[in-house]
C-alpha cells in the first residue's frame, strides 16, 4: 500500500477538465517547459529538480544522444560532436553564419534531397552521420516534450513554441519543422518579446507602453507594446537574430588569444576556452574581477585576470548595437522614451551589469527585473497555450502581434515591391495587383521576398511560382492580383490570380532554408527506427519520477507523524530502504529501480495505515455521532 497524499474535500485537482498543454522556450544557451496548474502559469522541472535544459546536444557512435546537462559536461571533450548555440543556425546557409573559423563543428554544404532540391541550411558532420540544426533542436524539444508528459501525466495537446521577434520566415520554419520531429503539435509560434510581456503584463496588471529588452544567448528582441486592459498590442519590433551572449564569449575569447599571444587553436582548445569565457562571464556580474586559468593540449598554460571594466570596454560596441536597435523601434512606434512606462528585461544576457546600466541610461529609469528573465519567455508561452487548447476563454484578452520583416515581390529591374510592410499587425491578408511586361506574356513568375532593401540582391528569397495560363494580351492589359497571407505564426502562403480568366496558382511558402516534406518523412522515419530505445528511456524517467515522488511522500510523512507513530526500529527499517531507493535513482537500471520502490511500498504499509486511523481519530475527536449523522 502506497503512502498517499492527503487533500481537504473539494480542493483536489480534476485533471480530466484540462486540457494538457504547454509553452517552450527553444532558447540559445539554455531551453525550458511550463503549463498553467490551477491557473498559475509555472515552469517545470526534470528528476534532479532542474528547471533549465542546457540547448546541448552530444551524438556518440553508436546513434547514443546526449541532451541538457549530460552533453554540457563533456563539450570541451568532444567539441566536433557536442553541439552548442545551435539556435544560431536554424534557417542559416554558411554565407550567413559568417565566420566560422573560431566554431569547432566541421560544417557541410546544403546537401540536396532526394528530389534533387537543396535545402540550402547548413549542415553539421557529427560520428553519428550529417545532422541539419533543425534536427538538432528536435532532440532538445523531445526532451522538453517527455518531461512535459512526464510532469503532467498524460499526453500533450499542443504546445505554444517561443521564436525571437526577429527571425525570418525560413527560422520560424525551421522551428515548426523540428517540433514536428519532436512530435509536437505546434499551437502557435509566438515571439519572444510578446510572450514576456503576457507574463509581465498579466501576473501585474500592468497597463501602458512598455518596451521589451530581450538579450539571449544568440539573439536580440526590443519590441514596443502597448497593454490595455486585456490587449497586448505590439506597436514596434527590431533587433538582430545574430547578436546575444555568445557574441560577448567571443570578444572574452579573443581577447584571451590577443593578451596570450597564442596561435589559431585547434577545436578542443577552442571549445575550452569559449566555455571559460562563457563562465567569466557571468562571474563578472556580481564581481569586480575573475580568474580565467587553463591548461590547452599543447601544455601552454592560460592564466589572466580579467575585470569588469575592461568587460565593458571590450564589449560596448555590442550593447551600443542594441540601443541602436531599441532606437530604431521607438522611431517606427512614433515614441520617445519619455512614452516608455516601463523596460521589462528579458533573457539571461540581460543580467550583465553594463546591459543594465546602458537600459536605465537610455530610458531614463530603473529596468523592470520582478520576474526571472531566464522563465519568463517560458512563462507567458504557457499563458497563450492554456487559451488555444480551451482551458481559458479567449475573451478575458487579445494578442496583437506583428510581422518583424517586409514581406513583397520582385518587379522588373530587381525591385521589391513590397506588399506587407514591416511592423503590420499579424494574422495579416494584402493584395495588389500587377500587370504583364510584354505583348502576348502568357506566364508570369512571382518571385517571394522578405527584408527591408529595396533590391532582390539585398533581400531574401523565400519561394519562387509560376502563374499560367494568362489571355494573350497587350502589355498591361492584364490584372493579376497578388494576395500575401500571414498567419498567427508569423508564416506565409501567397497566391496569384488573373482577374479576367480566373486563372489562379498559389504557394505556401516553404523557405530555401527550410526543410521539405521529404527531409521530414525521413527525419520522422529515422526517428521511428529509435522508438524501442526512447520507450525503454521513457519507461526509466516514469519509474525515477514515480521514486521521486515516492521519496518526497515518505519523507514528509516520517518528519510530520515517524516520532508519533513508529517506534525507533521501524523508523530506521524504513528510511533505510528510502535510501537503497535514492541509490538506485544513481544507475539507469528500470527493473531495479521498480524493486526498490516496491520494496520501500512494503515497508510502509503498516505506517500508511497507522497515519489513516490517526487521521481520521483526529477528525472525529470531539463531535458526537448525531452531529456526525446530520
Amino acid at each position: 500500500m502506497a503512502l498517499l497524499q492527503i487533500a481537504e474535500p473539494g480542493l483536489s485537482a480534476a485533471p480530466h477538465q484540462h486540457r494538457l498543454s504547454v509553452g517552450i522556450d527553444l532558447g540559445t544557451t539554455n531551453s525550458l517547459v511550463a503549463t498553467v496548474r490551477n491557473g498559475i502559469s509555472t515552469v517545470l522541472k526534470d528528476i534532479q529538480g532542474s528547471a533549465l535544459l542546457p540547448s546541448v546536444v552530444r551524438y556518440a557512435a553508436d546513434g547514443g544522444v546526449q541532451v541538457g546537462h549530460s552533453a554540457q559536461v563533456v563539450q570541451s571533450d568532444d567539441p566536433h560532436n557536442t553541439i552548442v548555440s545551435v539556435k544560431r543556425f536554424m534557417g542559416r546557409g554558411l554565407k550567413d553564419v559568417g565566420d566560422v573559423s573560431n566554431l569547432p563543428y566541421r560544417f557541410v554544404e546544403a546537401t540536396a534531397s532526394a528530389s534533387g532540391q537543396s535545402t540550402g541550411m547548413l549542415q553539421l558532420r557529427t560520428v553519428a552521420g550529417i545532422k541539419s540544426p533543425v534536427e538538432v533542436s528536435a532532440e532538445i524539444l523531445k526532451v522538453l516534450r517527455e518531461r512535459a508528459e512526464l510532469s503532467l501525466g498524460g499526453e500533450l495537446v499542443g504546445a505554444v513554441i517561443t521564436v525571437p521577434a526577429y527571425f525570418d520566415d525560413a527560422q520560424r520554419q525551421a522551428t515548426k519543422d523540428a517540433a514536428k520531429i519532436a512530435g509536437l503539435n505546434v499551437l502557435r509560434l509566438l515571439n519572444e518579446p510578446t510572450a514576456a510581456a503576457i507574463a509581465y503584463g498579466l501576473d501585474n496588471a500592468a497597463e501602458g507602453v512598455y518596451a521589451v529588452f530581450d538579450l539571449g544567448g544568440g539573439t536580440f528582441d526590443i519590441s514596443i507594446l502597448k497593454l490595455s486592459k486585456g490587449v497586448f498590442e505590439v506597436l514596434a519590433t527590431n533587433g538582430d537574430s545574430a547578436l546575444g551572449g555568445d557574441d560577448f564569449d567571443h570578444r572574452i575569447y579573443c581577447w584571451i588569444l590577443e593578451k596570450s599571444g597564442l596561435s589559431p587553436l585547434g577545436a578542443h582548445d577552442t571549445r575550452l576556452l569559449l566555455t571559460l569565457s562563457r563562465t567569466a562571464k557571468e562571474q563578472l556580474t556580481n564581481n569586480v574581477q575573475t580568474q580565467i586559468t587553463a591548461v590547452l593540449s599543447g601544455g601552454e598554460l592560460v592564466d589572466m585576470l580579467l575585470t569588469r571594466e575592461a568587460f565593458y570596454e571590450m564589449s560596448q560596441n555590442l550593447v551600443a548595437r542594441t540601443l541602436q536597435a531599441t532606437r530604431r523601434a521607438l522611431r517606427d512606434a512614433n515614441l520617445t522614451v519619455q512614452d516608455i512606462k516601463g523596460v521589462v528585461m528579458v533573457g539571461g544576457s540581460t543580467r550583465m551589469p553594463q546591459v543594465q546600466q546602458a537600459v536605465g541610461e537610455l530610458f531614463d529609469q530603473i529596468p523592470l527585473n520582478n520576474l526571472d528573465p531566464d522563465k519568463v519567455v517560458a512563462l507567458g508561452a504557457s499563458i497563450q497555450a492554456n487559451v488555444l487548447a480551451g482551458n481559458r476563454s479567449a475573451d478575458d484578452w487579445l494578442l496583437l502581434d506583428v510581422t518583424p520583416l517586409s514581406l513583397g515581390i520582385e518587379t522588373m529591374g530587381g525591385l521589391v515591391e513590397k506588399i506587407i510592410p514591416r511592423n503590420s499587425t499579424i494574422p495579416n491578408a494584402r493584395a495588389q495587383e500587377f500587370t504583364t511586361y510584354k505583348d502576348g506574356q502568357t506566364a508570369m513568375s512571382i518571385h517571394v521576398l522578405q527584408g527591408e532593401r529595396e533590391l532582390v540582391s539585398d533581400c531574401r528569397s523565400l519561394a519562387k511560382f509560376e502563374l499560367r495560363g494568362i489571355p494573350a494580351m497587350v502589355a498591361g492589359s492584364a490584372r493579376i492580383r497578388v494576395t500575401f497571407q500571414v498567419d498567427a505564426d508569423g508564416l506565409l502562403s501567397v497566391s496569384a490570380r488573373e482577374m479576367g480568366s480566373g486563372t489562379e496558382a498559389s504557394i505556401e511558402v516553404k523557405p530555401s532554408y527550410g526543410l521539405n516534406n521529404e527531409d521530414i518523412t525521413r527525419m520522422l522515419q529515422e526517428s521511428s527506427k529509435h522508438a524501442r530505445d526512447d520507450m525503454l528511456a521513457r519507461a526509466l524517467r516514469e519509474q525515477q519520477t514515480e521514486a521521486g515522488q515516492l521519496l518526497e511522500a515518505v519523507t514528509n510523512a516520517l518528519d510530520q507523524d515517524g516520532d508519533a507513530l513508529l517506534d525507533a526500529a521501524t523508523q530506521a527499517r524504513i528510511r533505510h530502504s528510502a535510501d537503497a531507493l535514492r541509490a538506485t535513482l544513481e544507475g539507469n537500471d528500470q527493473q531495479a529501480i521498480k524493486r526498490a520502490i516496491e520494496a520501500l511500498n512494503q515497508e510502509t504499509t503498516e505506517f500508511a495505515q497507522r497515519r489513516m486511523d490517526h487521521s481520521v481519530t483526529h477528525a472525529l475527536a470531539g463531535h458526537k455521532l448525531s452531529e456526525l449523522e446530520g
